[in-house]
């Protein structure tokens, strides 16, 4: 009876003290939440009112388990300070300040995913009952830069199903990041053709990974536009937000116009070019094909958007269409371009080949037939202009107007573009000599001489060479040409002669005289004999020699003889054979110019006679 009588008291006691705290509480105020950053260290604070010192206030740390249970973290009182072991906090966790000043501040250090849980304190005091609070510790961990992966397929404005564009992705976010698709500036939603699938999958680490993909029906717009990824994420206090890089797809679409143009040459085009024809559609579609047709028959399938048409003629001058058909959808395009070939014929000259009268005027006209363009005429002879203009006047025609005359067709917008035709014109009429500077030649005796006539006239002259005495000479050599001519004779000089050109056709005739003089080499001998032998030698007088070869051989022949019989005198001379000398007489006494034996010697390089007395003595000139 008396243990039942305790135990009723005790349990009175227990909620007098439960009704005591109910109706008497301990202010406590605490923050909603705190935010912290994955690995940082996070302080909740625990802020309490009472009256009790601090010796009257407990002060507990409590942290709700997943089961909606409390664990027990940390105890203090006036007495102590507790940490309990065992739990995931106690290593990580202290509390500052004693509640003296009704602060409590719990410090949570390398904060984990795990560690996103409500935190409870719980403040006791002795006469102000019970109080505690609550806070709700939030975790974020910031994710990777985000990728972006374009699908490399080309797409068809003709296909029947979306298409995939590209995949984006973003890895180790807490909480769950959130991917946003853009076309240019425009967000992607799931309507309107466009179907965007995220998926979310949580790491083993609790860090959340999203991958995202769009598809969606292309167009031909879409063939420029730039797609994006938009990833935002949390971060303590808001939110922040990243993008990737721009993409973009490729889009074929067919062709609605086509445009063909010359692309060279650049300007206007002459017969012998090359046109080169480009032919583009706005479209890029592979199954599109390309064709160039012309009204001349031409039908060419384009591999590579141009043709080329080598060495152009007028033929090749009118419209060219160019042709896009899509395959797929059946459907044809067409473009066309207007080429003209410009052409120049060649020069017609009237009259070609003409033959005028010597003093008769000439008139002739060159044309060419061409496109509609300004072109100039200008006449050549001899590399030199002479005249502009379509017609050529020649008057009073002579043997010196004769010849080949140019007749040159420009088109000076075009360059390269000009064609010629040709005048040969002969003129008619008597010979006419040209003369010479000299017709009086002078020649060696026996030698020959050529001489030359040349003869202008049509017909062409005939050319006969005679003497003055009658005699024909021998042509040696005659060139015609179409209005000239040239006669050459070799005449060998034996006297002083005359040589006649005469130059004759059905116009009249003219003649050329030639002069020849002969000119015969003279030699000088000595007129006088010495009368003294004498040893010295006399310089001889220098004489004038003309005259053939065989003239001097003869004279230095004679000269050689008269040497060798003075030598003969000399020795029998000395020997006195001679003149009845004695081997004592002296002769160089005697002087008569009857005895003297005079030599002359000459030589054929000095021309120089010698005249030596038979003892060798130098004779004077009114001696010799």
């Amino acid at each position: 009876m008396a243990v039942g009588n305790s135990a009723s008291l005790l349990l009175g006691l227990l909620v007098l003290v439960h009704t005591w705290g109910a109706w008497a509480a301990v202010d406590v105020n605490m923050e909603d939440r705190v935010e912290v950053f994955r690995g940082d260290t996070a302080q909740i604070a625990c802020m309490f009112t009472s009256v009790d010192g601090i010796g009257g206030v407990t002060i507990m740390w409590f942290y709700m388990l997943q089961k909606g249970e409390r664990q027990q973290i940390y105890f203090q009182d006036s007495t102590m300070k507790i940490t309990k072991q065992g739990t995931p906090y106690s290593d990580r966790i202290s509390v500052n300040g004693t509640g003296a000043n009704g602060v409590v501040v719990l410090t949570i250090n390398d904060v984990q995913l795990r560690d996103e849980v409500e935190f409870i304190c719980l403040i006791k005091s002795l006469t102000d009952g019970t109080g505690e609070g609550r806070t709700k510790l939030r975790v974020f961990a910031t994710p990777d830069l985000p990728t972006i992966e374009a699908v490399e397929t080309a797409f068809s404005v003709h296909d029947l199903k979306p298409a995939k564009i590209g995949v984006c992705e973003v890895t180790n976010g807490y909480p769950k990041p959130n991917i946003t698709w853009y076309r240019e500036n425009t967000p992607l939603r799931n309507d309107h053709g466009v179907s965007v699938v995220s998926v979310i999958t949580s790491e083993y680490s609790g860090l959340f990974s999203v991958k995202s993909e769009v598809r969606m029906m292309v167009t031909k717009e879409d063939k420029d536009a730039k797609f994006y990824c938009e990833v935002n994420y949390f971060v303590p206090g808001g939110t922040r937000m990243t993008e990737t890089n721009r993409i973009n797809i490729t889009v074929y679409y067919p062709s609605t116009a086509v445009k063909v143009w010359v692309e060279s040459p650049k300007g206007k085009i002459k017969e012998g070019d090359s046109i080169e024809l480009q032919c583009h559609g706005d479209g890029n579609s592979p199954s599109s094909v390309l064709t160039i047709t012309h009204d001349g028959g031409l039908e060419e399938t384009l591999d590579d958007n141009r043709l080329v048409l080598s060495n152009v003629t007028r033929l090749n001058s009118g419209v060219y269409h160019c042709n896009s058909l899509d395959l797929e959808s059946d459907k044809e395009i067409t473009g066309n371009t207007t080429v003209f070939v410009n052409y120049l014929d060649p020069a017609v000259v009237i009259p070609h080949d003409t033959v005028v009268i010597q003093g008769e005027e000439l008139v002739a006209t060159c044309n060419a037939l061409s496109s509609p363009l300004t072109h100039t005429v200008v006449w050549f002879k001899d590399g030199r202009e002479i005249s502009r203009g379509h017609t050529l006047k020649l008057k009073d025609t002579t043997f010196s107007t004769a010849g080949t005359y140019v007749c040159v067709v420009t088109v000076a917008e075009i360059e390269g573009m000009e064609t010629s035709g040709t005048l040969r014109v002969t003129v008619k009429g008597q010979p006419k000599i040209i003369r010479p500077d000299n017709t009086d030649i002078e020649e060696s005796f026996e030698k020959s001489v050529n001489l030359n006539c040349m003869v202008r006239g049509f017909p062409v002259p005939s050319i006969t060479w005679t003497t003055s005495d009658g005699q024909v000479l021998k042509t040696v050599s005659q060139e015609e040409t179409e209005d000239s001519v040239k006669s050459v004779v070799s005449v060998k000089v034996m006297s002083d002669i005359t040589a006649v050109c005469n130059a004759s056709n059905e116009y009249g005739t003219e003649t050329l005289t030639f002069s020849i003089k002969a000119t015969i080499l003279t030699t000088t001998q000595a007129s006088t004999t010495a009368s003294t032998i004498s040893s010295n030698t006399e310089v001889p007088k220098k004489l004038k020699k003309e005259g053939s070869g065989v003239i001097i051989a003869v004279i230095i022949i004679c000269i050689l003889l008269l040497a060798i019989l003075g030598s003969v005198l000399y020795f029998l001379y000395k020997k006195g054979k001679i003149c009845g000398r004695s081997g004592k007489q002296d002769l160089s006494k005697e002087k008569s110019s009857k005895d003297n034996i005079v030599v002359e010697m000459k030589s054929d390089n000095t021309e120089e006679a010698i005249l030596l007395g038979v003892n060798g003595e130098k004779q004077p000139p009114s001696d010799q």
